[in-house]
């Protein structure tokens, strides 16, 4: 059975890698719109497709940031509060979070069900329903993200408090240089290469 830890970071690779393909894919294919335009022969469907592929890759990226604990928050006026008005709080926002995103989800759906039929102006192929599906899908990634997150947030709620997660990734960077620092210095030793400080 998966931990939820595991569990986790198999999530946030997920949306790591939907996300990159998305932004190659815009890159590409903005590059592309220029490179035709400049010929002479502008893609019609370039900003139709463009527009789409930015909100895809914004709600990806937002579940995202969600699941790293990286949108914008009032960490310092949390902890601020007593540990029990410190959960509570904590408690209160994360059902604001959810109840949001449930709204969205279900509203979602029904947008869903009123575009169908509709297809792209440029693309008439492709379904305008599909093209909107990610707001439903990215409203249930948000809450996913979130669910995943909610022990350490609730951890945090009870012990000293939020850590920012720029300043979390910063502890994060240097424990690991701190780590690598033993081994560097005992692989020098090993082939009789000067440690970092001696004299040349």
């Amino acid at each position: 059975m998966l931990s939820l830890n595991s569990l986790r970071q198999g999530f946030e690779t997920l949306l790591e890698v939907i996300t990159a393909a998305i932004v190659a894919a815009l890159t590409i294919l903005i590059v592309c719109g220029t490179l035709f335009r400049y010929a002479g022969s502008p893609l019609v469907w370039y900003d139709e497709v463009a527009s789409i592929g930015l909100v895809w890759m914004t709600y990806f990226g937002s579940a995202l940031a969600a699941l790293k604990g990286a949108h914008i928050g009032f960490p310092g006026v949390v902890n601020a509060l007593p540990p029990n008005m410190r959960v509570a709080a904590t408690v209160f926002s994360e059902a604001c979070v959810f109840l949001f995103f449930g709204l969205m989800a279900y509203a979602g759906l029904e947008v869903l069900l009123i575009l169908e039929g509709m297809t792209l102006v440029t693309l008439p192929a492709v379904s305008v329903q599909l093209t909107q599906s990610i707001i439903p899908l990215g409203a249930v990634l948000f809450m996913l993200a979130e669910a995943l997150r909610l022990p350490e947030v609730m951890r945090d709620a009870r012990g000293s408090g939020f850590v920012d997660h720029e300043v979390r990734e910063a502890l994060a960077e240097l424990e690991a240089e701190q780590d690598e620092g033993p081994a560097h210095e005992t692989h020098r030793a090993a082939h009789g290469e000067p440690r970092l400080g001696d004299a040349s």
